[in-house]
C-alpha cells in the first residue's frame, strides 16, 4: 500500500493505542506516530518498540447476577434456557446504565431498539418462531446480526462497568460464549438458520451470528 508514514504496533486486533485507560502509554503511542510527520521523505514504516501494558487481573470471575422467580426444574431445556436469557438480560441492566452514564454513549443501540426488546426478539427466534422485524428497511437476517451485535455490546459494556473485571477482547469474548446463556441463545438462532432455505440466513449461521473460533463451545457440533 505504501503509505506515507505508518507505524506498526504489536497491540490486539482493535486495541491501535494499546490497553484502555492508560493515558500515559496511550500518550506514547499517538507521540511516535505525529513524529513520523518530521521524517523528510516517505513511505516510512516504523515498528512501535515496546508491547501493550497488561491491563488488571480480574479481582472477580465474570458472571452473569442470575436471579430466578421460577423453579428452573420445572421448565423444559429450552424454556430453562430462555428463562435464564432474560434473567441475565434484566440483572445487568442496572451496570449497563453505569457504563452509558460514564462514558456518555453506548455501542449497543444500531437496532434502535432498547435491550429488553432486542432479547425478546432474539428468544423469539430462538424458539424457532418468526418475529415482526423492526427493521422492514432490511432483511431480517441482516436484523438478526444488528441485533446480535447490540446483544454482545449489551453484555460487555455492563460487564465492564463492574469494578475488578477484565476489560480485554479475549476474556470478554471467553466470558460471553463460554459461560452465558445469551451466547447459548444465539447459537439456538444459528442452528435454526443453518437449516432454513433463505440464503442470506444459511450464511448467517454458517460463521457469522457464532463466531468460527467459538463453535467448539457448543455440544451441537463435533471438534
Amino acid at each position: 500500500m505504501r503509505p506515507p508514514r505508518a507505524l506498526w504496533v504489536p497491540f490486539e486486533l482493535g486495541r491501535p493505542l494499546g490497553v484502555p485507560e492508560n493515558a500515559e502509554f496511550q500518550h506514547r503511542v499517538l507521540r511516535a506516530a505525529l513524529d513520523l510527520l518530521q521524517r523528510p521523505a516517505g513511505p516510512i514504516l516504523e515498528d512501535f518498540p515496546d508491547d501493550a501494558p497488561s491491563g488488571p487481573e480480574p479481582e472477580i470471575p465474570l458472571a452473569c447476577p442470575v436471579s430466578f422467580a421460577t423453579d428452573p426444574s420445572t421448565l423444559s431445556d429450552a424454556e430453562a434456557l430462555l428463562h435464564a436469557f432474560q434473567a441475565e438480560v434484566d440483572g445487568l441492566r442496572n451496570w449497563y446504565d453505569v457504563a452509558v452514564q460514564r462514558r456518555g454513549r453506548t455501542t449497543a443501540n444500531t437496532t434502535g431498539m432498547v435491550p429488553q426488546g432486542v432479547a425478546d426478539f432474539l428468544a423469539t427466534l430462538a424458539r424457532g418462531d418468526e418475529p415482526d422485524n423492526p427493521l422492514p428497511e432490511v432483511s431480517l437476517a441482516t436484523t438478526v446480526k444488528m441485533a446480535s451485535e447490540d446483544l454482545k455490546a449489551y453484555y460487555n459494556e455492563s460487564v465492564s462497568a463492574q469494578p475488578g473485571r477484565a476489560t480485554d477482547s479475549l476474556s470478554l469474548a471467553s466470558w460471553f460464549w463460554g459461560e452465558t446463556a445469551a451466547a447459548r441463545v444465539l447459537n439456538e438462532i444459528r442452528k435454526h438458520f443453518m437449516s432454513s432455505d433463505d440464503r442470506e440466513r444459511q450464511r448467517l449461521g454458517t460463521g457469522l451470528l457464532v463466531p468460527r473460533t467459538q463453535l467448539y463451545r457448543f455440544e451441537d457440533v463435533a471438534h
